[in-house]
This record gives structure tokens, C-alpha cells and sequence, in this order.
């Protein structure tokens, strides 16, 4: 397990690692906004380059919601993975609820179809506790 990246899904030689951080500056408690920033890094283990085409993120709020986010690449790219090497982007999620979760999947393409879905690792949105 990696430290920084403490949540890790490999599919088909692609693997995807996220760390997660709950921001307090740009969470509102008592305007019920919480906000986390979510760092993902796609790694390209297999002999040839994979493109990332859509995103499919299942976010959950603690008291059940669901909101389903889908779209063209990621953050306005459709990053060229090659061989041995990653990409790293990071993002944000705001929830009106103090912890939920996410998790998804990404539909990348090798050298040729057919595309295939890589999984996103499942990982939880938690407010820190403080210490009183």
C-alpha cells in the first residue's frame, strides 16, 4: 500500500490510486457544504499507451444519496497514458452531508478496440473529528 495513495484498483495492467483530503476552507458546516479534493493518479503498467475517454464517478452521501457524474475525460483532458508512465490530476466533491463516498470507473482504449471500463477504487469522504 502507498501512503500517499492509500486506496488502489488495478484493471486489465491499469492501475487507478487516490488520496483524498477534507478541505475546511472551502467547506461551510453550518451551510451544510462540505468539501474534499481528491488526487488520482492513473498508471499505464501494460506494453502499449491507453487513452482515458469518459469518467464515471458514484458519489454517496451519508444519508443515502446518490449522485451519478459522468463525462468526457478528466478535468478537460483525454490524457495519452504510455507505458510505465501515469497521469495525475486532482479534483473536488462537495456534499451537503458531513461524510459519504466514491467510487466509479473510467472506459479507456488500448492501440485498438474494443474500449475497456478501469475500475475507480472505492474511498471515503470523512470530516476529520476534532479533539475538544
Amino acid at each position: 500500500m502507498d501512503s500517499f495513495f492509500p486506496y488502489a484498483e488495478t484493471t486489465d495492467g491499469v492501475t487507478v490510486r487516490v488520496s483524498v483530503t477534507f478541505l475546511p476552507e472551502q467547506s461551510d458546516i453550518d451551510g451544510n457544504r462540505w468539501f474534499w479534493a481528491y488526487h488520482v493518479r492513473i498508471e499505464n503498467h501494460r506494453d502499449m499507451a491507453v487513452q482515458l475517454l469518459t469518467r464515471h464517478w458514484r458519489i454517496h452521501d451519508r444519508h443515502g444519496g446518490l449522485q451519478m457524474v459522468d463525462g468526457d475525460g478528466v478535468i478537460g483532458q483525454q490524457p495519452i497514458i504510455q507505458p510505465g508512465k501515469a497521469h495525475d490530476y486532482v479534483s473536488g466533491c462537495p456534499l451537503n452531508t458531513s461524510s459519504g463516498s466514491m467510487e466509479g470507473h473510467f472506459v479507456m482504449v488500448g492501440s485498438a478496440p474494443p474500449a475497456f471500463q478501469v475500475r475507480i477504487p472505492h474511498f471515503p469522504l470523512t470530516e476529520p473529528t476534532v479533539e475538544q
